[in-house]
């Protein structure tokens, strides 16, 4: 297994961040499996995969660049570059850096994505960091962008709910529940951060970021160059996404007592939520989440309780013993 020695100073600076690039690079990964990671991916998937092979039918360079770049083992470095960690950048900005690599150390990250020799027409090509920049563009501008304030929410929503329980189960409960069965807090300052027999790293003196995307996918990175100051990036899938578009399925008697809309908010709340991440998972507008999370409320079916700037909702005793009487047959 891969994993990172992590010390206390470390942890103390190391911040959630969101990023446009990760998650553009996140949906290329998807268009490239052709599948669908979790099931609210299959309605965005069904509209957007014919585009890009279509595309890619156009740059048979293109396609082949995409192959060598994403390989199961492990994404070319110039795909994937680690954000600055100083607030969040513009899609534009953070591309930017993939335009400016080197051609010489792409060709080198793409020998090791490959695990050999980079086939001869990417060799001989021109340029190929701003051929993989202009297809991240595409994917963003067509796929990403038109959706991005829904992603936002979902992404924030997520970081509202880890560092909520951040503060209150601290870093190893945290980083467990991460990339479920790749991350995971070994004790003794050790992060495992894959399940892959990589050389462990020293992160002791580097920043730690930590970078939510909506599809079902991850990866580590990292620039470890003084002069940029070092910085090592999980970027991990959000939980809230992973439940289909439409809910857990309300029964029919919970739904005619507190209204279907009303009823979909206290399933969802087994586990503690924000409003914005209720807002994501359910699509209703953020009004419409308050005054159900209200009226639960002063009937003494949920509780609220603040986790740092966020407040979190979950199900009282009374809330979870109406739901379960629903589930009897």
């Amino acid at each position: 297994m891969g994993w990172w020695r992590v010390g206390a100073d470390t942890l103390a600076g190391s911040r959630f961040l969101v990023s446009p690039l990760a998650e553009t690079v996140a949906s290329l990964k998807t268009l490239h499996a052709g599948r669908a990671g979790h099931p609210g991916e299959r309605a965005w998937l069904a509209r957007h995969l014919p585009a890009y092979r279509a595309r890619l039918a156009a740059e048979p360079l293109d396609a082949l660049l995409v192959r060598a770049a994403i390989s199961p083992t492990w994404n070319a470095d110039f795909l994937t570059p680690t954000p600055l960690g100083h607030g969040e950048r513009g899609f534009e900005e953070e591309v930017a850096v993939v335009r400016a690599t080197p051609p010489a150390a792409a060709l080198a990250d793409l020998a090791v994505s490959v695990g050999g020799p980079v086939p001869e027409p990417l060799a001989a090509a021109p340029d190929l960091p701003g051929r993989l920049a202009a297809l991240l563009e595409w994917v963003w501008r067509e796929t990403v962008l038109p959706e991005w304030p829904r992603r936002r929410r979902v992404m924030e929503a997520d970081v509202a709910a880890r560092t909520a329980r951040l503060a209150r189960d601290g870093w190893a409960a945290a980083l467990d529940e991460l990339c479920p069965g790749r991350t995971r807090w070994l004790g003794d300052g050790r992060l495992q951060v894959n399940a892959r027999d990589y050389p462990p790293r020293s992160v002791t003196g580097g920043r730690l970021l930590l970078v939510p995307v909506t599809p079902a996918t991850g990866w580590v990175s990292w620039d470890d160059a003084p002069e940029a100051g070092e910085r090592y990036a999980i970027v991990y899938p959000c939980a809230g996404v992973l439940a289909d578009g439409a809910g857990p399925l309300v029964p029919r008697a919970l739904g005619a007592l507190l209204g279907p809309a009303r009823a979909g908010v206290l399933l969802r709340l087994e586990t503690p939520l924000s409003t914005s991440q209720l807002v994501a998972l359910t699509g209703q507008g953020l009004g419409s989440v308050g005054r159900h999370l209200k009226v639960l409320h002063d009937a003494g079916l949920i509780r609220r309780r603040r986790a740092g700037r966020s407040v979190l909702y979950d199900r009282t005793e009374a809330g979870t013993v109406l739901v379960r009487a629903q589930e009897r047959p």
